[in-house]
């Protein structure tokens, strides 16, 4: 789950991390207010779920009232297209005001789980300010990586080092450390997927500040942090994910043709892998999880019927504790209720598959069955390009 920049900055607050003062604000009237409470100049600052926000002109700095109620009016309510919107945009509809801050120098830190290493790495780097998969592309010796050892977590040594590879001055290393530290602490403690400040500047007066903020969460351990589950904007999210996450579905919608209804992750992804060979591209990544009910396979199809893009349907259902008959019933009620005017290709085996196959060819329902998955994969693309 992914929070606003505002919400992060108030998380890594209570781990005593220095931030700007600044306030959100949800309306032009109240964004002008906030401003002129804190004081010019400030840095006006689009709120969405994307990076690139400063190169997009998301990020203002303004002097007086009449700059700031200018760049309010054009942020608020309008479209910011960034790097990692697409050409769509996202909608402003909430600001992050903050005073101005005297920068010295600007550093990146930020935490995430090496899924390869199964442990976090913490990642700092004197390019900060620059988006880090830039910086990981073009200069990867600046990226500095320690890892934390299981149970442990990092060591004082470790947070030293950082430092010393940032070139802290002498007489704030102390609280550099600290502050990494109190990171390390947000991150582990919150049960993140990432956390990171880019940047984190050393001010004009000599007090490290985290300018930037993200924070997202690992989704399977929000329910030990009712209080940032609350946080979730709704408004950011692609409406089918969210109607499909309130039927136990994982959705991810893609931008290919070919509609995917699998059970499994694993089988989902190699389900994909294999449209993919046969020269189609897959619409969604669709896991209807180990029970497959005939109401999960039913909203999977109204799921994947939402997408104007899906050309053909590709079920791959393997029956290992689902029984297949009743992942067929869920498929034929499917087609029954609802308007299927694109192809459906069939792969089912496993517990009960013969029967299964036997209900669908019985439905006098217009289904296409394949014998394997290579042979599913290659109907769909077909089904796709006639």
């Amino acid at each position: 789950m992914k929070i606003h920049e505002y919400q992060a900055k108030a998380i890594l607050s209570r781990f005593d991390i220095p931030v700007p003062r600044g306030k959100p604000a949800f309306s032009a009237e109240e964004a002008l207010t906030i401003a002129r409470d804190i004081g010019f100049p400030c840095v006006i600052k689009a709120q969405i779920h994307a990076g690139g926000r400063g190169k997009a002109g998301g990020v203002k700095l303004v002097h007086n009232a009449m700059e700031a109620a200018a760049i309010i009016d054009q942020l608020l309510g309008q479209p910011l297209v960034t790097i990692q919107t697409g050409p769509q945009g996202k909608v402003v509809n909430r600001l992050l005001i903050e005073e101005g801050i005297q920068i010295d120098r600007e550093f990146y830190a930020g935490l995430v789980v090496d899924r390869a290493r199964a442990r976090p790495v913490f990642m700092v780097s004197t390019e900060g300010g620059v988006e880090i998969e830039q910086v990981a592309a073009h200069s990867p010796q600046k990226i500095h990586k320690l890892y934390a050892t299981p149970g442990l977590g990092l060591f004082d040594f470790q947070f030293r080092n950082m430092v010393n590879a940032l070139g802290i001055p002498p007489n704030q290393q102390a609280n550099a450390i600290t502050v990494l530290q109190s990171l390390y602490r947000a991150f582990w403690q919150s049960d993140a997927s990432l956390v990171e400040i880019n940047p984190l500047v050393l001010t004009a007066a000599g007090e490290l500040l985290a300018l930037d903020a993200k924070i997202n969460f690992d989704d399977n351990a929000l329910y030990r942090h009712p209080d940032y589950l609350e946080l979730r904007d709704l408004s950011e999210e692609d409406p089918v994910e969210v109607e499909a996450s309130q039927y136990h579905l994982n959705y991810i919608r893609l931008d290919g043709n070919v509609g995917c209804m699998v059970n499994g992750a694993g089988l989902a992804m190699a389900t994909m892998d294999i449209i993919k060979h046969y020269g189609g591209a897959p619409a969604n990544f669709l896991d209807v999880g180990g029970i497959a009910s005939p109401e999960t396979v039913a909203n999977g199809f109204k799921i994947i019927l939402s997408d104007p893009t899906v050309q053909a349907i590709l079920v791959n259902i393997f029956g290992g504790i689902v029984r297949c008959d009743r992942v067929a019933r869920g498929i034929i009620n499917a087609a029954q209720s609802l308007v299927i005017q694109r192809p459906v290709v069939i792969r089912l085996e496993g517990t009960n598959a013969t029967d299964a196959l036997q209900l669908l060819r019985d439905s006098g329902i217009n289904f296409k069955i394949a014998r394997d998955l290579r042979e599913a994969a290659q109907m769909a693309v077909a089904a796709v390009q006639s």
